[in-house]
């Protein structure tokens, strides 16, 4: 199955969490979508919980199930606790990073910028959105794409974050190091996601 490209809101819906942002749409129908969505009880089981936790974070990220698996398995590998460590692999994508350090608005923008051409990383052009980077590792935009008009609308609105350091002047980030549980503002159960894995 090729990447989500559909209604944002009802994949909200879904979820009952605004996964992508402000949603005005959502603020109106903020229960799940559907003909029987409002006057719905079905209980969930543990396994339907642990599903949607993992579905939630895919979407979030923007993230397919091979990919999901591949960094689960890798942060499954490393020392720590292995939820926390996959949040901080994914937390670690160029994509993400790019969207993190305020260069685009949305994550499927900062997806875009990085398979154009428009990102570079230590000083080099790097065209793959799942690239992990590694600590001290520096994000800057293209010489040439500075000027875009896209880039400079969303560093106008960027927040900053612990784990990162942006340059203005340079408009270039740091990645400084991985960030820790607390400073991750998603909100996803992660521990469901390893319990689900772990069957």
């Amino acid at each position: 199955m090729a990447r989500y490209t559909g209604p944002k809101t009802r994949i909200a819906r879904k979820f009952r969490d605004p996964i992508f942002g402000a949603d005005k749409s959502y603020d109106k129908k903020a229960y799940p979508p559907g003909q029987h969505g409002a006057n719905r009880r079905k209980k969930q089981s543990e396994y339907g919980i642990q599903l949607m936790e993992k579905q939630k974070a895919k979407y979030t990220y923007g993230i397919l199930e091979r990919q999901f698996r591949k960094l689960f398995d890798k942060a499954s590998r490393k020392g720590g606790v292995t939820g926390e460590v996959l949040l901080q692999l994914i937390e670690s994508r160029l994509d993400n990073v790019v969207y993190r350090l305020g260069i685009a608005k949305t994550r499927s923008q900062a997806r875009q910028l990085v398979s154009h051409r428009h990102i570079t990383v230590n000083g080099s052009v790097v065209n793959i959105p799942s690239y992990l980077l590694r600590e001290g590792d520096s994000v800057g935009v293209r010489e040439r794409s500075k000027s875009l008009e896209v880039v400079n609308d969303a560093l106008a609105s960027r927040v900053s974050y612990s784990w990162l350091d942006w340059d203005n002047a340079k408009m270039e980030g740091k990645f400084n190091n991985y960030p820790q549980r607390a400073d991750i503002p998603e909100n996803i159960n992660e521990q469901a996601i390893v319990e689900l894995y772990s069957k």
